[in-house]
């Protein structure tokens, strides 16, 4: 075996350990940093402290700002609960999709709050936005585990 033919061995002998832990804690990993968002920029509302209160406010204009962004931030903070425990899931995710609906609203209420020029230029709150479809795709591919344990049940 020649030096490259043994560096090409280790390299892949590497190379699977580090995907096989991946594949073994990626999706808890995925869960959890989920539930930690949701949780922190929860808290940040109704401690008035988060910097997309204005957006809610300005978004969900009809509705006093007071109450309304207390509200979603402690409804955050459950999808954020919600993912920690698994039981909770289903619900945590049904929150969450609905709670998404609602981050993308700006983009058609306040084009001119989200737009350099629409519609790809984005200001830096247009990005907030956007960046919801990421945790729409962990939501999708966490959602894909709700059913492994009563699958398991099943087949024994």
């Amino acid at each position: 075996m020649t030096t490259l033919e043994r560096a090409r061995s280790r390299f892949d002998e590497i190379d699977r350990r580090i995907s096989g832990w991946m594949r073994t804690y990626g999706l808890a990993l995925l869960r959890y940093a989920l539930a930690v968002v949701f949780i922190w920029f929860g808290l940040l509302k109704p401690l008035g402290m988060s910097p997309a209160a204005e957006l809610v406010a300005n978004t969900v204009y009809f509705l006093p700002p007071e109450w309304v962004v207390p509200l979603l931030g402690w409804w955050e903070v459950a999808i954020g609960v919600g993912l920690l425990f698994r039981p909770l899931l289903r619900a945590a995710l049904g929150l969450l999709f609905l709670q998404m609906v609602g981050t993308f609203l700006p983009l058609f209420i306040l084009p001119d709050v989200c737009y350099t020029e629409v519609p790809f230029g984005l200001t830096t709150e247009g990005q907030y936005i956007i960046k919801n479809l990421v945790l729409i795709g962990a939501a999708f591919v966490i959602g894909g585990t709700v059913r492994q344990g009563s699958e398991a049940k099943r087949k024994l």
